[in-house]
């Protein structure tokens, strides 16, 4: 499929042409030029976050003075000005074909609103140079991070054995063809049958009616507010993903399947949506770290309606299709919902806009507010009990949770106490009493959202149990994609026969995304075990391979591609592919952990422990990498010097009752019993459901049995 270019669209949709103009994603990637940038240039000197630049004009280039990746300070000429709304980051040149996005960006809100500034956009990481974080590191370089979600057809062209990239788009910005495929064939058949033709329907009309076009989004549809009803139902109801699939890839915290990925197909046929981990979700789905809006739109009573992006944001300019609780009240009747007996507000006052209970903010990049995509109802009992956000207190301050749930509670409030998955995630996170109830609960509810359900599939695994698989395997039959994708992930801790028999149905799962984790789970199982499957589990790990090396600039792909190579046996090939980690993030402390696994494999525990104490030069706060120290030097022989290393792994990790585990039977067994017991203790009760601490406990503190 080819691309025709917007110019060729705006022949037939000048509307669409005219709307687009100007908008966030017209304006996602733009010519460095005086006239586009918005920032300061006149020989301005900042410095912030640890980083310091100049800022100038020479002629019409824009230039940046500040140091690169060998701390020197030099020249780079701002190759492209990226983003426009709330802040323009700036694209600057470096070796190999790589554009990198400085971390000193330009603030474009109002002076009023504490903008029209320079300022570090992660001040608090003080990144040096040659770290991952700065700006001339991995994690900001525009081929591989940035560039498929600010252009249009893009193909990152990397080459993993010259560690080059040589990167194109089709055009420089989010375009027409970024939603809606690759044009050329669309436009030569609108051509064929006369442009006024192909104007009257508009893109998704033509769309619909031309099967040329990979992306159709359907026509028809509206949602209607019956004679009495609370809420809008549409009319009829929807039965297609296309706008979620058009849309989601570049608004999700999701990895890559495929490069480029091609149009048109289910979103998790090319990507790998995140659940709900934390770190990136509060236990109740609300967003924490920068997770964009898909998995959050997932969650929502309006995805399970049908409503789609559209239906609230006009998707060629992007913007809302009505202001404030108009909005809201198309589809959610006015008097009912914007009236001080819902709200408990004065009308028109802030805290009677619906965003300010039902898309709460949080703010990236030091600036930037993105509205929670959930919808959530504010539950305070959830967190005064469970530390959860609630939005009541951050409006009035000196209060707390407690204070909220109980004026909720007093004003009638319908939900509280109710049951809520984020109990289950809770518990399964803490391993806290009756986790593996509450998670099975919500493993198998059918009200709670399908990522939800995901989520604690993946928690359950650290429960392992008959009632578990019990649920595992309905859910393997389940129509959404993300809980059969969890489901399969789960038995990987399954016995292997089950583990066979369960997955090997999902090697011919319609989504590939299902197909991969199918492929990695069973990438161990014999021949036998699997029969006249075998070929089809060839065939998914093929797929699987090739959907690591579709980002093959990024060190999690080899660390998979080395997992793979180990469960298949194959060390050499194993031990290459976390090298291969390795050379591109050094401090990357799960494939230095692996490489070392596998130099232990090989009998090789020098080698284990030089990996491991190289990649501690650059990240010494890893505790996976401590962990794994003191494990090897136990191997060693040595376990006066393991101990350290276990209690710094232990410290720098108080959450993972793994390593609390093993530094207690190091402790215990290494001449030092009562401390041993003393930690396992007091691990298990923060740690209740956890069994290996447990039984620890109950074995080693118990006096030895007669002889």
């Amino acid at each position: 499929m080819e691309y025709a270019g917007r110019a060729a669209c705006a022949a037939c949709h000048p509307a669409e042409k005219a709307r687009f103009e100007g908008s966030d994603h017209d304006l996602a990637m733009q010519e460095a030029s005086a006239a586009n940038a918005l920032g300061d240039f006149g020989g301005r000197e900042v410095a912030d976050g640890g980083e310091r630049a100049t800022f100038s004009r020479r002629g019409e280039r824009l230039v940046v003075r500040t140091p690169g990746s060998d701390g020197a300070a030099a020249d780079y000429e701002v190759r492209w000005l990226f983003g426009v709304d709330p802040l323009q980051q700036l694209l600057l040149p470096l070796d190999r074909g790589r554009l990198q996005a400085l971390q000193l960006a330009w603030d474009a809100r109002p002076a009023t609103a504490g903008g029209q500034r320079w300022l570090h956009l992660r001040p608090d990481e003080r990144a040096r140079p040659g770290d991952a974080l700065h700006w001339t590191g991995r994690l900001f370089t525009w081929n591989g991070r940035c560039a498929d979600c600010h252009s249009t057809g893009v193909r990152r062209g990397y080459d993993p054995a010259a560690r080059t990239y040589a990167t194109t788009f089709a055009e420089l910005d989010v375009s027409c063809e970024a939603c809606h495929g690759p044009g050329a064939e669309h436009v030569a058949w609108a051509r064929a049958r006369g442009a006024g033709t192909a104007a009257q329907g508009g893109p998704a009309g033509g769309g619909a009616a031309d099967p040329r076009l990979a992306v159709r989004f359907p026509r028809g549809g509206r949602f209607e507010l019956a004679p009495g009803a609370a809420i809008a139902t549409r009319v009829p109801a929807r039965r297609d993903t296309a706008e979620l699939d058009a849309c989601g890839p570049c608004h999700a915290r999701r990895g890559v399947l495929a490069d480029p990925a091609p149009p048109g197909r289910p979103f998790e046929d090319d990507y790998r949506l995140a659940l709900l981990e934390e770190g990136l979700y509060f236990a109740d789905g609300q967003i924490h770290d920068e997770v964009f809006e898909l998995g959050s739109f997932l969650q929502s009573p309006m995805a399970r309606a049908g409503v789609a992006c559209s239906d609230c944001h006009e998707p060629h300019a992007g913007a809302l299709r009505a202001e404030g609780n108009a909005l809201c009240t198309t589809c959610h009747r006015a008097e009912v919902f914007d009236a001080s007996t819902h709200h408990f507000h004065e009308p028109g006052s802030a805290g009677a806009q619906c965003t300010a209970c039902h898309m709460p903010e949080r703010v990236s990049m030091r600036m930037d507010r993105r509205h929670d995509h959930s919808f959530p109802v504010p539950r305070p009992d959830l967190a005064a009990r469970l530390g959860t956000p609630e939005p009541c207190t951050g409006c009035h301050p000196g209060r707390d949770a407690a204070w909220a749930a109980e004026v909720v509670r007093a004003r009638g409030g319908r939900r509280g106490g109710a049951w809520h998955f984020a109990e289950a995630l809770t518990a399964g996170r803490r391993y806290a009493d009756g986790a593996e109830a509450l998670l099975v609960r919500a493993a198998g509810d059918a009200d709670v959202p399908p990522i939800a359900r995901a989520t604690a599939l993946v928690l359950l695994a650290g429960f392992p149990s008959a009632e578990g698989a019990r649920i595992v395997e309905r859910a393997l039959a389940d129509p959404d994609a993300l809980v059969r994708r969890a489901a399969v992930g789960w038995l990987a801790v399954a016995p292997p026969a089950p583990r066979a028999a369960l997955a090997a149905p999902l090697l011919r799962d319609p989504v590939r995304g299902v197909r991969l984790e199918a492929a990695r789970v069973l990438a161990d199982a014999p021949p036998a075990a699997l029969g006249a499957r075998t070929p089809e589990l060839e065939r998914a790990l093929e797929e699987y391979r090739a959907a690591q090396r579709a980002a093959a600039d990024a060190p999690e792909s080899w660390l998979n591609l080395g997992l793979l190579a180990a469960a298949r046996g194959d060390l050499a090939a194993a031990e290459r592919d976390f090298a291969a980690a390795l050379e591109l993030a050094p401090e990357h402390g799960g494939a230095a952990v692996n490489l070392a696994d596998v130099h232990r494999a090989q009998g090789r525990d020098e080698d284990a422990e030089r990996v491991l104490r190289a990649a501690l030069a650059r990240s010494p706060d890893d505790p996976g990498l401590h962990h794994a120290l003191g494990l090897a030097l136990v191997r060693l022989g040595r376990a006066a010097d393991a101990l350290p290393e276990l209690e710094r792994a232990a410290s720098l990790a108080p959450d993972e009752p793994r390593y609390a585990y093993v530094l207690g039977v190091a402790l215990h067994d290494g001449g030092d019993p009562e401390r041993g017991i003393g930690v396992l203790r007091a691990a298990a009760a923060r740690f209740p459901a956890h069994r290996e601490l447990a039984a620890a406990v109950q074995a080693l503190a118990l006096p030895p049995g007669p002889p």
